[in-house]
């Protein structure tokens, strides 16, 4: 490879998608939970950009879209292009373009920041498995795997459900495959090649009872939004009210009033048109009412 050649690559390379990241690093960094550190996930999203041909080529078709999904994982404090927030071509009027799609272990994550939980079980269960559950009865599923088995057959259910911090039980969110199949067939571009519906599928139906789980439990935004409010309502309320400071001329007892001496010298009473001065007292004059 000559100079040239070298000093072109490097060219290409500084002013694709990968620099178009660089640049956005303020912005992304405005929108990202304060655990999440800017420069690291923009080298990672950089590095993925650089490592997968058809996600650089996406990305240079629209970079509006890449961008998108970007502020989408900066907002969500997900790391991309790993289980946590894919990040995948599709086509797109006959090209590629990047979409971004929450994974399940940036389900559990959200799950787990908000601070309520002490654990998240989520599992797929194959043919061959053993599983029970009966809501009501059941406080959680019983799920047998033999684990010495060449294979355990093709997927049949997956299930999620979270042990809260006190130890009781989540909702337990149990689905079949025509339940799963449902939620595949409303996420665009699931048919393509390159998208995870296709190339991690266990990951996929994990995903998807994951994220309905989220509807019965607390995700990081709106659990941490509703700890700081109540702190601050508790905060107010034990907060000790000012103690006030005696004062001799106050009354020293209920029900006792101070004895009413009538207006002091000088105090505008009534005003007198004609004057121009209060009748009851002109400047100087001493009178009282």
């Amino acid at each position: 490879m000559t100079e040239n050649t070298v000093s072109n690559a490097v060219a290409v390379r500084d002013s694709g998608p990968g620099a178009m990241v660089e640049a956005y690093r303020n912005d992304l960094a405005m929108v990202m939970p304060s655990h999440v550190k800017p420069d690291t996930f923009v080298r990672l999203a950089v590095g993925v950009l650089r490592r997968d041909r058809n996600l650089a080529t996406a990305a240079q078709n629209n970079p509006a879209a890449l961008m998108g999904a970007l502020m989408d994982a900066a907002q969500l404090g997900l790391t991309p292009g790993t289980e946590q927030f894919y990040l995948v071509p599709r086509k797109q009027k006959g090209r590629l373009e990047i979409q971004g799609i929450r994974g399940y272990q940036g389900e559990i994550e959200l799950i787990y920041r908000a601070g309520a939980v002490s654990s998240v079980i989520v599992e797929v269960v194959r043919q061959a498995d053993g599983f029970r559950y009966s809501p009501g009865r059941d406080e959680r599923p019983a799920h047998d795997i033999d684990w010495d088995a060449e294979d355990r057959g093709a997927l049949r259910l997956v299930y999620a459900y979270a042990v809260m911090k006190d130890g009781a039980t989540s909702k337990v969110v149990v689905l079949n495959k025509a339940q799963v199949m449902k939620a595949k067939a409303m996420s665009q571009g699931s048919d393509s090649p390159y998208s995870p519906w296709q190339k991690h599928e266990e990951a996929m139906w994990m995903k998807t009872a994951a994220h309905r789980l989220t509807k019965w439990v607390p995700t990081s935004a709106e659990y941490m939004r509703e700890q700081l409010r109540a702190q601050a309502e508790v905060a107010a309320e034990v907060r000790p009210a000012p103690v006030p400071l005696p004062q001799t001329d106050a009354p020293s007892a209920v029900g006792e009033q101070q004895e009413d001496e009538g207006p002091i010298d000088a105090e505008f009473v009534d005003d007198d048109p004609a004057a121009g001065w209060p009748a009851a007292a002109a400047p100087g004059s001493g009178a009282r009412a």
